[in-house]
């Protein structure tokens, strides 16, 4: 098979979805792949690595999706990306399709089957393909909280950790998944006291193991709405598989807040789970509602793309050689819901009666 990786556009995103050495293997398995000129060079690889291996570089994305029939890529396609998408394309990425209507009805325009990377889950409702960049959103959830708060940055001037004859900060965390659990785990580690709302008590109970500083709770309104009263660094790690993000946090909690403190919707992707949540990007991250400073860039992982780069490829990997292996593929439960369009139909049950 065909196989194209293009650059990622969306703003300063630096992420490729397949590393020289996993591009390589795909070659010596009898696969014909294509770099886009330069896709790697942000995430620390060189056309010349690749094209050592046996990967052609194509020399623009119009040659890049003109030669590809599978096209792997990180994020969703934006709009250069659509205008050059065709209805025998494959793409596997992130597509996180329940908050992008419009770019949910092109897809179903072009006809394209798009099996998103958020939903290939498996038997016992693991996101193998999520997981990766939830742990890397968590960790940068928290190292952004923690800056945001400087006074220079607009913050109340908190040091989270403390000192003795000073205050620990206090961390508050909605969700207590991957991501949740990446940024409980971080905070925890600094010396804040932190506090995680779970539903589930398996992860209350791993997330109690973390430290004596952490307390896991479940989120009964009154409670949350007295622990986000009293926190500096907010953090939304709420999932719904393949659906849009449930608020878990409204404004009247957030008018609570003292302000110069900060919230950090990892969420956004799917809509996020704050009320007062709206996308914003690294180039212009944060902005101020109520007093408290949000930080809600849909794509987190991209400002350390050598990391999130070497980590998306290794789980990828194995799906994309099922994928590049011909409609076998089909018999794969879990690439099966992984799939959201195809053929013009939304596919996902989460999708299904969406607004588009």
């Amino acid at each position: 098979m065909r196989i194209g990786i293009p650059s990622e556009t969306k703003t300063l995103e630096g992420r490729v979805a397949l590393v020289p050495a996993a591009a390589g293997d795909l070659v010596n398995r009898g696969h014909e792949v294509w770099l886009q000129q330069g896709a790697g060079l942000k995430s620390g690889f060189r056309d010349e690595q690749y094209a050592a291996l046996g990967v052609n570089i194509a020399p623009d994305a119009a040659a890049l999706y003109e030669k590809g029939e599978l096209i792997v890529k990180v994020k969703e396609p934006i709009e250069g990306d659509l205008a050059l998408l065709r209805k025998d394309h494959l793409l596997f990425c992130y597509l996180h399709l329940a908050a992008e209507p419009a770019l949910t009805r092109r897809l179903l325009d072009i006809g394209l089957t798009g099996i998103a990377f958020e939903t290939v889950e498996l038997a016992n409702g693991d996101l193998p393909l999520l997981a990766p960049m939830s742990i890397i959103a968590g960790k940068i959830a928290t190292q952004v909280g923690t800056t945001l708060l400087h006074q220079p940055n607009g913050g109340k001037g908190k040091l989270l950790g403390g000192l003795p004859s000073t205050e620990r900060g206090k961390v508050v965390v909605f969700g207590a998944g991957m991501a949740g659990g990446a940024s409980a785990a971080l905070a925890a580690a600094g010396g804040s006291n932190v506090v995680v709302f779970e539903m589930r008590t398996d992860r209350m109970d791993e997330m109690m193991r973390l430290g004596h500083n952490v307390t896991a709770l479940y989120p009964y309104d009154d409670v949350v709405t007295r622990e986000v009263a009293t926190a500096d660094l907010v953090i939304g790690a709420v999932l719904v598989t393949g659906a849009r993000a449930p608020n878990v946090l409204t404004r009247d909690m957030l008018k609570g807040m003292e302000d110069g403190s900060v919230v950090v919707d990892i969420s956004i992707d799917q809509g996020g789970c704050f009320e007062t949540s709206r996308p914003t990007n690294w180039k212009d991250p944060t902005y101020v509602e109520e007093g408290v400073t949000h930080f809600c860039v849909t794509n987190m992982p991209g400002a350390v793309p050598q990391t999130s780069s070497q980590a998306i490829c290794a789980a990828i990997l194995p799906w994309v050689n099922r994928l590049a292996s011909g409609s076998a593929w089909r018999d794969n439960e879990a690439l099966q819901k992984g799939i959201n369009v195809e053929a013009g139909k939304l596919i996902h049950p989460a999708l299904q009666g969406m607004n588009v």
